[in-house]
């Protein structure tokens, strides 16, 4: 009976609407904005009417059902509607000048055609929606109240997307054609003033990761997860087991679960988001490049001692490169080896046939400035060296906010010194030298050629640049509104990652000199006051209004609210617990690797540097961290059993399970009290220094730039960062070209093991670093080739 019902229901479906295949999403950005950009594709209009037809028809038949969820999915499905009608004459009017904004035609990229490319897969999201629900109302079986959250949760995204647009109108006044960057001093406030609030739960509820390619969205999901996870047993005060059982419900629980990431983007400390990041470098992840990527001869950690180096300018003359000593004084600075040979000249390597490389990669890791290192990036870096032949040298230089700009900066000017001082020990001739780099490494690899140019040293004969941010500021761009929506960098991890490199405060520094500290909630960044440009309302999300601001509760209080709202209970002293520290990577402020086997050790004496086997020697300070953790560990396991005992009891036992009516207050009330604008904290200035902000760089040093390259995707904020960058050097003159990929996030290298597409994208990067390598013709000028 059931079968005939869906059949029914299908021909009902079938009679009253036109089908029309349309593409499954995300649409793609390159080919958003011309009408009928692919042969035979229907008009873009049609997808939009389409999805209103659907939505009609839905409403027509659920609008009889006097149940709750029949009068719900009629009045979903009716707000749909009244969405497509506002939202199609914005994007069809900003899909008009997207090409405009392009790099040139053969590099279609920008972040209005990014914005149109989301608004179309949120369409397409929709539309495939309608159809399930068209097809199986009928059904005996069929799920209301599953559909009516997610057509109520579609509904959200198309009107927040909505008022994304408008803000795109305002952009759009405030620079001319081309221009991706205000003409004026603008700031996000004024922007943000000048339309609605923007509900960004939706964004990282049921629909989270709908913009990207099918591949990802497993993958960005299980993130999310991981991060709300991850703080409940960061701020849990040590209760991991009630960590663990509030965490799974991330998983079951989309709605907790986007409200969760949205007051961790926008009131967890930079503290947070360097301990999450250095996940990506726990024991079990550290050994995921050796078991999946490929095989490298050479893998090894060199410690440059801070020693001056004397090198050579291009005009003869001798350069002194001092070590670096602002801000944390003098460091040894780490860098890592890899090679797919051993070779010639290596130090350590003993002997071997293998001649010397001609060429040499040297390589800046990402990580938003506060975290990562080039272990973590082993992913990738494994296959790049396999593949371009020659060795890599990955740079892990000092991190925010312990070592704020310009630190990590001249590290990375004072490795590159060594490293011509030191191409045979490192394998290589060192006849072509190219710079690459992802996110915040590209960043620093572009002001590190800055450096080079200004003191008249041997620049590199070309750069790679990944994702680059290359204006250090939130100035108002198409691009940078997509961090609202960003699972990889939201906008408070951005704007944190950005003010503890490029602004630190006094406060800041102050409680960074303690990394050990024991953090709680009351550690965390507090926002202040300010005028709730990116507010929830609470009749969105049907939360209460609570306290306005911070300040109105003791961090004591507010450590309370934030035990009832994970559901744990307090425990007591003896408990067992975990502090934050302990969850943070052991890594310090110079970057050094913690010892993984004291046997791979290789003490090599050099002239100013020391090189050494995997890792380098620990520092008797180090050495008490990591016994301190594991006894910290050690307790975690003995009160174990304990903890699952009395967590158990609590569950079968007398006490009710169902949260009563103050514990829903409350948790309602730190919604409201988490979930308010951030503006005010993130209000603070940037200097216009070009080596924070290679955009701003001077057009004479600019245009002794080398063949640059850059590689972005649709879909990151710092999008327009590039292609502002790759048109100036191109008016400049300068060999330039970009490449944007579809449907991959900001940082997608680090994922290239996981996600077809995300290979391709680092298979990409290979053939356009070997271009640069080119050793016979070194004015290649390559086509952009598009995934």
């Amino acid at each position: 009976m059931g079968f005939r019902l869906i059949s029914r229901s299908f021909r009902i479906f079938t009679g009253t609407i036109k089908r029309m295949e349309f593409p499954d999403p995300p649409s793609k950005a390159a080919l958003c904005c011309p009408i009928e950009s692919v042969e035979g594709a229907p008009p873009t209009y049609a997808m939009y009417e389409a999805l209103k037809d659907s939505c009609q028809n839905n409403a027509t038949f659920f609008q009889p059902d006097d149940s709750e969820n029949g009068q719900r999915l009629y009045q979903g499905f009716m707000t749909l509607i009244d969405h497509i009608d506002t939202v199609w004459p914005l994007v069809d009017h900003v899909r008009k000048v997207a090409p405009l904004y392009d790099f040139d035609a053969k590099s279609p990229g920008n972040g209005y055609r990014s914005f149109v490319s989301v608004v179309d897969s949120c369409v397409l999201h929709g539309l495939k929606l309608s159809r399930q629900v068209c097809t199986g109302r009928d059904a005996l079986l069929f799920r209301k109240g599953y559909f009516v959250k997610e057509v109520e949760s579609c509904g959200q995204l198309l009107a927040s997307l909505g008022t994304c647009l408008h803000h795109l109108q305002t952009l759009l006044s405030w620079a001319p054609p081309g221009e991706l960057f205000p003409s004026e001093g603008h700031s996000p406030e004024e922007l943000f003033s000048q339309a609605d609030n923007i509900n960004q739960y939706c964004f990282y509820g049921r629909c989270l990761g709908f913009q990207f390619l099918p591949s990802m969205r497993g993958i960005l999901k299980g993130i999310s997860i991981c991060m709300a996870g991850f703080s409940e047993a960061y701020y849990s005060h040590g209760n991991l087991i009630s960590s663990v059982w509030t965490g799974g419900q991330y998983l079951i629980d989309p709605e907790m679960r986007a409200r969760r990431i949205v007051n961790i983007s926008q009131s967890a400390s930079i503290e947070f988001c360097k301990a999450f990041w250095f996940l990506a470098e726990s024991e079990i992840m550290k050994r995921v490049p050796s078991l999946m990527s490929s095989t490298v001869a050479v893998n090894k950690i060199i410690t440059i001692l801070p020693e001056p180096l004397v090198v050579n300018t291009m005009e003869g003359k001798e350069f002194t490169a001092l070590p670096p000593t602002v801000h944390i004084g003098l460091q040894g600075l780490n860098v890592r080896l890899i090679s797919v040979n051993k070779r010639v000249g290596m130090s350590g390597e003993g002997s071997t046939s293998l001649p010397a490389s001609d060429g040499i990669l040297f390589h800046c890791h990402g990580g938003g400035f506060v975290a990562q290192s080039s272990k973590s990036h082993e992913t990738y870096l494994r296959d790049w060296a396999a593949k371009l032949g020659m060795p890599i040298l990955s740079v892990d230089y000092s991190l925010a906010p312990q070592a704020p700009f310009p630190r990590a900066l001249e590290e990375v000017f004072y490795a590159y010194c060594w490293m011509i001082n030191h191409f045979k020990e490192i394998g290589t001739t060192g006849k072509r030298i190219v710079f690459a780099g992802d996110s915040a490494g590209a960043n620093l690899i572009a002001g590190c050629t800055l450096k080079i140019l200004g003191a008249g040293l041997r620049p590199p004969d070309g750069l790679f640049m990944a994702y680059a941010p290359l204006l250090v500021s939130f100035i108002p761009s198409p691009a940078r509104l997509l961090c609202l929506m960003d699972p990889i960098l939201p906008f408070g991890f951005m704007m944190r990652c950005l003010k503890a490199y490029a602004s630190p405060n006094v406060k800041g520094g102050k409680e960074d000199k303690c990394p050990s500290k024991e953090l709680t909630l009351s550690n965390a960044t507090s926002p202040i006051e300010g005028n709730g440009f990116l507010k929830v309302s609470p009749s969105q999300e049907g939360i209460s209004e609570g306290p306005s601001s911070f300040e109105e509760v003791s961090p004591s209080d507010l450590a309370e609210l934030q035990a009832h709202k994970s559901g744990s209970e307090r425990r007591k002293s003896s408990d067992t617990t975990i502090s934050a520290a302990s969850l943070q990577s052991e890594h310090t402020a110079t970057g050094i690797t913690p010892a993984e086997d004291k046997s791979q050790q290789e003490p090599v004496s050099e002239n100013s540097s020391t090189l050494i086997g995997e890792p380098p020697l620990i520092q008797d300070s180090e050495l008490k961290d990591k016994k301190r953790i594991k006894n910290r560990i050690s307790e975690a396991a003995t009160g174990l059993m304990g903890a699952m005992s009395s967590r158990l009891a609590y569950i079968t036992g007398s006490n009710n399970i169902r949260p009563t009516q103050e514990e829903l207050a409350v948790r309602t009330n730190l919604d409201s009290l988490i979930a308010r604008s951030p503006s005010d904290e993130f209000i603070f200035s940037v200097p216009k220094d070009p080596l924070l902000s290679p955009y701003w760089a001077d057009e004479e040093l600019l245009r002794k730039f080398p063949p640059v390259r850059i590689l972005t995707v649709h879909l990151d904020p710092c999008l327009d960062d590039c292609v502002m960058f790759a048109k100036k050097l191109k008016v400049l003159g300068n060999e330039v070209g970009i490449d944007v990929l579809e449907g991959l996030p900001h940082g997608f290298l680090n994922f290239s093991l996981m996600a077809k597409e995300a290979n391709e994208g680092s298979k990409l990067c290979i053939e356009r670093i070997k271009q640069l390598l080119d050793l016979e013709n070194h004015a290649t000028t390559p086509e952009n080739n598009h995934l």
